[in-house]
C-alpha cells in the first residue's frame, strides 16, 4: 500500500482528495493536517510515502513545511507533491528548491490523481514537458544569474550529463531513449546514477541542479 498523507486548511478538500485516492487498491491516506507546522509534526510521526501539500496554509505555509519535511534525514523516503493552479507559476520554482517532487492541480481527474501519486511513490517525479517550460520561464522572467558551482557536475560521465540535460527539458525515460538511441531502462539507470552522485532527491531536482550549474540553458534544451 501507499501511504498518503494530505495536508490543506480546508476539510472539504482534505475530504475530496481523500474520497479519490481510496478509491484505488493500493492507496491509503494515514493522515491529515490543515497546516504547515502540523504537517512536519504529522509527517516525523507518521512518515507516509507521500505528502499532498497545499501552499497557502496559517501558522506555516506548505512551501516552508515542504524545505523542513525535504531536508530531514530520516523523512528521505517521503516525497511531497504541491497542490497548486495554473494561476500559481510565482511557487513552481519555489517549490522545486524546498524539495517538492512534483505539482497538482486540484481539480486534477481522479484517476490521474491516484496515477500521479503512484508515480511520486516509485520515486519518479511529476515534471512534464509544460511544468518545466514554467520553469524555465521563471528563469527567463527573473533574469537568474549565471551559472553558479558547475564544477558539482565533475562527477558526472559525459553520458550521465547528457541524459541529465534531457531530463531538464522534460523528457520521460522512454523519450530520453528515443532521442539518445538507448533502451529506456538505461536511460532511467543514468539518471539515477546522476541523481545519486549529485545527491539529488528526484528528477525535479536534477532539473534545478541543470540551470543552476548551466548545463543547459534558457532556450537550448
Amino acid at each position: 500500500m501507499i501511504r498518503v498523507a494530505l495536508v490543506d486548511d480546508q476539510a472539504l478538500v482534505r475530504e475530496g482528495l481523500r474520497g479519490l485516492l481510496q478509491n484505488g487498491d493500493d492507496i491509503l491516506v494515514v493522515a491529515e493536517a490543515s497546516n504547515g507546522l502540523d504537517a512536519v509534526r504529522m509527517v516525523k510521526s507518521v512518515k507516509p510515502d507521500v505528502v499532498l501539500m497545499d501552499v497557502r496554509m496559517p501558522q506555516m505555509d506548505g512551501l516552508e513545511a515542504t524545505a523542513q519535511i525535504s531536508a530531514d534525514p530520516e523523512l528521505a523516503g517521503c516525497r511531497v507533491v504541491v497542490l497548486t493552479t495554473f494561476e500559481m507559476d510565482e511557487y513552481v520554482f519555489r517549490s522545486l528548491r524546498a524539495g517538492a517532487s512534483g505539482f497538482l492541480s486540484k481539480d486534477i481527474d481522479p484517476e490521474e490523481l491516484r496515477r500521479a501519486v503512484r508515480v511520486v511513490a516509485a520515486g519518479d517525479s511529476l515534471l512534464s514537458p509544460s511544468v518545466t517550460r514554467r520553469l524555465i520561464s521563471h528563469f527567463v522572467a527573473t533574469g537568474s544569474p549565471g551559472p553558479t558551482r558547475p564544477e558539482r557536475l565533475a562527477v558526472l560521465t559525459d553520458r550521465e550529463r547528457e541524459v541529465m540535460a534531457q531530463v531538464a527539458g522534460g523528457l520521460s525515460n522512454a523519450e530520453i531513449g528515443r532521442r539518445l538511441s538507448i533502451s529506456p531502462e538505461t536511460a532511467r539507470t543514468h539518471v539515477h546514477r546522476a541523481m545519486t552522485k549529485l545527491n539529488a532527491r528526484d528528477r525535479a531536482e536534477l532539473v534545478v541542479v541543470a540551470y543552476e550549474t548551466g548545463l543547459v540553458r534558457v532556450g537550448h534544451v
